[in-house]
Order: structure tokens, then C-alpha cells, then sequence
């Protein structure tokens, strides 16, 4: 299968030092090419049926928030249990996300609209983004060593680990350094005076035989990805892991936000596991300042700018800011 995230850093020549810097780049350089692999792939890309999918958005639709869907699946649950060792599901290897990374929905073609039904406010926002992509004014939170924050952390590039034991799943992505991790020992969300919104939200779950069924709330205000819409502070997710025949991972995703959303965002995500025959890949501590030419700002004009870039040893040339680096 073809597609951005199935080539690393190391697989294009960038160095540790240099994936956060060249990430725009590294973008750039690569959608050309999966938009033109897409149309041959998309049978593979497809995460499920068309049935199947209008199946899970009808159950999406059924539950007016997120909080109501996972109880209803901890409720139908008929396999639930505490994990033990011997019931420990084994995810390990490495893994990519497969899809079109710049969109949100992965089933999507890369120049589709997002498929999300917008509120009037975030339609809005959503086209005036377009438009600045459009003329070319980018501007990108990455770009400023921010983490993607959840539900985008869905979509990232690069390597991934799975990492199950009995109380706690760690999900981990190479990019920034994310990891999530999801509580199933039966605890709760904190009570609501402890709340504070988060990067990734606060995440408990349970089991259903081989299926982790997560709830995620207390997130921040952020982006689907560069292309894609923004969600606000009330953005909820409930997701259904499992891994597939062929050793994927798959995702069922609904997003619950009713300040951006008219009805509940469902996706299917899609992880696929790297080749990894002779043992030469790893997950590298992921530090985005660690040389000359991460220093990225936003212009006034809404776009990025590196306040100095060199790919030589010598002193980097200086580039002319157009507002100059924050202060």
C-alpha cells in the first residue's frame, strides 16, 4: 500500500535533528505522490463497507453525546473483563498510520472537503481556512513544537506502539513524544472540580474480548489537521480498537463537539504494521529544538517562516522576516 505515512524519517534520509524542521517539507514532497497512488489503493483504503459505515454513523446518531454511546457499548459489552496475563492482547511491533494523513477521514480523497456536518460558526472558519490554503497562507501550531493534541493525534505520521498490559494501554506515537494512555481499571474520569482541558483529554476504557472501547474528554480547543476543521474545548471521543486479520489496527472513531458538529463525526482509522524483518527501527526521542533551523514563526500574514535555515555547517543565512519572531 501506498501512502505518506507508510515512508519514516529515516526512510528519506532525516536526520533525528532534523525531522521537526523538514516536517513541511517532508509533507510537501510526498502528496503529490499519494494523490496520485490513491485512486489505485483506494479499495485498500477503504476502512469499511459502505453499510458498514452508515451502520456506525446511524449509532453515532443514536446517542445525543459521547458519555451516552460508551455506556450504551460498556452496557453491550457481554465480554467484558479485567485483563490477566493470560488475556493480555499482544499489539507489539511498529505501525503507521494508513490514508491520506492530511485528512481526518482516511476513506476521503485527498482534495475532498472533510466529511464533518459543520454548525454555521465552524463552516465559516472551515472555508476561510480553505481560502487562506488556497492563497497560499499556511500557518500550522506544528510548526512551533506544539503537540497535534487529540483527536488529531489520530491522524500523525511516523511510527507507533501499542503497548497493552493489565490496568493501562499506552498508545504511543514517535511524533513529539505522544503518548496516550488509557485507564481500564475501572476508575472514572476525575470529578468535574479537577477537570482542566488537556493535549489529549483524559482517557478510560474497558475491554470487550479483544476490543478496547475508549471514552476521551477534557480536550483542548485545536484542528482536525492543517486541511482540515477546527473542534472546540467540548470535542469528546469514543473509539473502538481492535486489531484486524492481517494485523492492522483498526479504529472505529466518533467525535462528539456540539459548538462545531451537527451530528457526531464518525471515521474509521487505519494502522498499519511496518516491516520491520531486521530489526534496524526505532522509536528515537523526539526533541524539535534541537537545531539552527527549527526556529519557526507566524508572519502577519498568517503563514510560517524559519527565522534561519541551512542545510551546511557553516553559519545559516539569515531570511528577512516579514513581522519578525515573537517576541
Amino acid at each position: 500500500m501506498v501512502g505518506y505515512s507508510h515512508v519514516s524519517p529515516s526512510s528519506v534520509g532525516f536526520s533525528t535533528a532534523g525531522r521537526a524542521s523538514t516536517y513541511a517539507t517532508f509533507v510537501l514532497s510526498l502528496t503529490i505522490a499519494c494523490a496520485s497512488a490513491y485512486a489505485a489503493e483506494q479499495v485498500s483504503l477503504v476502512a469499511a463497507s459502505a453499510d458498514d459505515r452508515n451502520a456506525m454513523m446511524q449509532l453515532g446518531k443514536k446517542h445525543p453525546n459521547a458519555v451516552s454511546l460508551f455506556n450504551a457499548l460498556r452496557e453491550d459489552a457481554r465480554r467484558r473483563h479485567t485483563l490477566s496475563p493470560a488475556t493480555v492482547p499482544s499489539w507489539l511491533g511498529l505501525y503507521t498510520r494508513a490514508g491520506f494523513i492530511l485528512n481526518f477521514d482516511s476513506d476521503q480523497a485527498p482534495t475532498a472537503r472533510a466529511s464533518a456536518k459543520l454548525t454555521p460558526e465552524f463552516e465559516k472558519r472551515y472555508n476561510e481556512k480553505l481560502a487562506l490554503l488556497a492563497s497560499g497562507v499556511e500557518y500550522d501550531p506544528l510548526s512551533s513544537c506544539a503537540p497535534p493534541q487529540h483527536p488529531r493525534w489520530l491522524t500523525e505520521p511516523y511510527l507507533r506502539e501499542f503497548v497493552v498490559t493489565k490496568n493501562q494501554t499506552w498508545l504511543i506515537n514517535e511524533m513529539q513524544n505522544d503518548i496516550r494512555r488509557i485507564y481500564t481499571d475501572g476508575r472514572g474520569h476525575p470529578p468535574a472540580e479537577d477537570q482542566y482541558p488537556l493535549h489529549n483529554g483524559d482517557s478510560i476504557g474497558f475491554w470487550d474480548g479483544r476490543k478496547l472501547i475508549i471514552h476521551t474528554d477534557e480536550l483542548m480547543a485545536g484542528e482536525y489537521q492543517r486541511t482540515q476543521p477546527h473542534s472546540s474545548e467540548r470535542a469528546e471521543t469514543v473509539e473502538v480498537w481492535q486489531q484486524g486479520a492481517d494485523g492492522s489496527v483498526l479504529v472505529d472513531v466518533w467525535v462528539y463537539d456540539p459548538p462545531a458538529l451537527v451530528e457526531p463525526w464518525y471515521v474509521r482509522q487505519r494502522y498499519v504494521k511496518v516491516d520491520d524483518m531486521d530489526r534496524q527501527l526505532r522509536i528515537r526521542y523526539w526533541y524539535c529544538q534541537e537545531n539552527k533551523n527549527n526556529d519557526v514563526f507566524k508572519t502577519k500574514e498568517g503563514t510560517s517562516q524559519f527565522s534561519e535555515f541551512s542545510f551546511g555547517n557553516g553559519p545559516a543565512p539569515q531570511v528577512p522576516p516579514t513581522d519578525g519572531p515573537p517576541k
